[in-house]
Parts: structure tokens; sequence; C-alpha cells
């Protein structure tokens, strides 16, 4: 689904240059991995905080830091849930918090590409993310508001996530290929 399938976006703001934090009620950080290698199953974190510095002259002086509560992960699945949550996958309880933290920030028109360290189970990777800016408004609050959508496909196995199980018809029970999702609303601080 792209944007394209909704309503135009609004760009009511010129210049989106500012500090700005993460709207956790209107954002989604998620994944998508195979299961059993015959459909997709998808899942999202419901705790998280993020920050953003923008600068539209200068988009090498942006800045992103992301902080993630593994253990508020959702699949809508509770014993899926559970899974995830053991020393199998995330190991929560020794590993409680997922961060990410901009290292290069590059723009091409309403495209901005993030590269940064993400760290899993103390296990920290570069990636890059590209995200589409998909908007500016004033909220009815006052507020203004940008979003913007962006992907990436990993390797869970970079990050010490390799746990899995064969199939007796082949292939594996858990894709070693996810892709994280984030559909962002941030607010510029006053």
């Amino acid at each position: 689904m792209s944007t394209t399938d909704f309503d135009t976006p609004t760009t009511a703001v010129q210049d989106i240059a500012g500090d700005y934090a993460l709207d956790v009620s209107h954002s989604r950080l998620g994944f998508t991995a195979r299961h059993a290698m015959v459909t997709k199953v998808r899942g999202q974190f419901g705790q998280f905080e993020g920050a953003a510095h923008i600068d539209t002259a200068n988009p090498a002086a942006s800045s992103v830091e992301l902080s993630i509560d593994a253990a508020s992960i959702s699949t809508g699945s509770p014993d899926r849930d559970g899974h995830l949550r053991s020393g199998d996958f995330f190991d929560v309880e020794q590993y409680p918090t997922w961060t990410f933290r901009s290292t290069d920030v590059a723009r091409d028109g309403d495209t901005w590409s993030i590269t940064g360290d993400l760290t899993i189970k103390d296990v920290t990777k570069s990636v890059t993310i590209d995200f589409e800016q998909t908007g500016s408004a004033v909220d009815p609050f006052g507020n203004t508001r940008v979003g913007f959508e962006g992907d990436v496909t990993v390797n869970r196995k970079d990050w010490g996530l390799t746990w899995n199980a064969a199939l007796e018809t082949g292939g594996v029970l858990v894709s070693e290929k996810v892709k994280l999702e984030f559909d962002i609303s941030a607010i510029r601080n006053a």
C-alpha cells in the first residue's frame, strides 16, 4: 500500500526545520516476517519514544533517536508474543530496550535517507532507512506535525536472533529476513 492509496497528504508547512518528538499515539513501529515460508506475520511495538532534529537547509545536520520497549511487541497471538519475548528471540528480561541513533542523514526531494546504529540485544549494526516525507500540517490544537513512512529489510541473524525450526517439507518456520516498518507522526517542540 502506498501513499497514493489514500487522500493526498497536506503540505501546509513550508519549512519543517526544527526539533520534534514522536507522537506515539499516531505512529507505528512494526515488522513483517515470513511464517512457514507460506504467509506473512505482522507485528508492532506499542511502547517507544523518539526525537528528531530536522535541518532542511543542511540535511546532514539532522538527527534521529529512537528507543523501543522490546516487551511491548504485539502480533495478535499471545503465545507467539511470549515466545518472541523469551530467550529464543528478544530475551526482554536481559535486553529490555532496542535503540536507533542516526549517524548520517541525506535528502533527495521528499526522500530522507537515515543511516544509523540499530542496537538489539547489545548488538549494534548500521542500517539505512529511506523515508518518504508524507506531509505536514498544523493540527486543530496548534501543533506543527510532519509525517514520514519508511522501511528496511534486515537479516535478524545479524543481531543474534537465530532461533528457528526446520520444516519437514523443506524450509524453516521463521524467515531470516524481516522488514522493519515505520509510520511516523512527529510534533515540533514549542
